[in-house]
């Protein structure tokens, strides 16, 4: 799927507000699985200090936070308030974890006050990844781990239901880093040197595959609905919005298979030892 930012009320942020009600709640496991292999990857020991940057309703918040367990912490950060009071509610069994509205571009902590820093699904959003992965550098203690997921190559059929909403795309929503064609996150190479350019080493990519599979073509529309591709249905004047539907429908109803695979990208690295915060962070 493509990624979007959004030209509507509220920016990205109110693109995620308007989503958060259905976000990761359509029946459709997504986030989870995507964010699941991040945690694994990350291996949160019980105890540590982690923050999950860009939170959402807590696909990697909640393993993480099982991870570290009760002698831990657990922070989420969120620039969508409606993300952050659901998210809030969701996690009120678990003490050790708090959750607040936060720029994930820049978030307003202490340097040096983190064992694990993660961004799922996060990072192509931002209007600077390299400054933002500096930013989250500087919040992991020396020898602290940092991992930011993004997508790799897209399955090449759905692309063609992608390319409905082209039309409509002002030029801010076709941005290479968004698109994921061009640019740092085209490749896992691309993502690595933001990473080493932020002054971490052991950077390394883990890469899997996710399926994501509907039961019909509505089941799609409301999983579209229900993420940041809702950016992309609310650049389509509403007057047009039945006929993106029933071009994509007719896409679909052609498809045996109403299912598409992803390639997920992990990217990691490690604040080296002795490394001391900058002055200006």
């Amino acid at each position: 799927m493509v990624r979007a930012v959004s030209t509507q009320p509220g920016g990205i942020a109110g693109v995620f507000d308007r989503a958060a009600d259905t976000y990761d709640r359509v029946g459709v496991p997504w986030f989870a699985p995507i964010a699941q292999g991040l945690v694994e990857e990350l291996d949160v020991q019980p105890g540590e200090r982690v923050l999950d940057v860009g939170c959402g309703r807590g696909a990697a918040l909640v393993p993480l936070a099982r991870a570290t367990g009760p002698g831990g912490h657990a922070l989420g950060v969120d620039l969508s308030p409606r993300m952050v009071e659901r998210t809030a509610a969701d996690v009120a069994d678990l003490p050790w974890v708090q959750v607040r509205v936060g720029d994930a571009s820049a978030p307003e902590l202490p340097p040096a006050s983190y064992d694990v820093v993660a961004s799922c699904l996060v990072l192509f959003f931002l209007p600077d990844p390299q400054a933002a992965t500096r930013a989250w550098t500087e919040l992991l203690v020396a020898g602290g781990r940092l991992g930011a997921t993004t997508f790799g190559p897209q399955d090449d059929r759905w692309k063609r239901v992608d390319d409905l909403f082209t039309p409509f795309l002002p030029p801010q929503m076709q941005d290479a880093r968004t698109s994921g064609r061009r640019g740092p996150f085209a490749s896992d190479e691309g993502v690595e040197e933001l990473l080493r350019s932020a002054g971490l080493e052991d950077v390394r990519t883990a890469r899997r595959t996710v399926r994501a599979t509907f039961a019909d073509p509505q089941q799609w529309l409301d999983f579209s609905w229900s993420h940041g591709q809702r950016a992309m249905w609310e650049a389509v004047p509403q007057e047009q919005h039945d006929d993106v539907r029933d071009q994509a429908f007719a896409l679909l109803d052609g498809w045996d298979d109403l299912s598409f695979e992803q390639d997920v990208r992990h990217t990691l690295g490690r604040r080296p030892e002795g490394h001391q915060p900058s002055e200006n962070a």
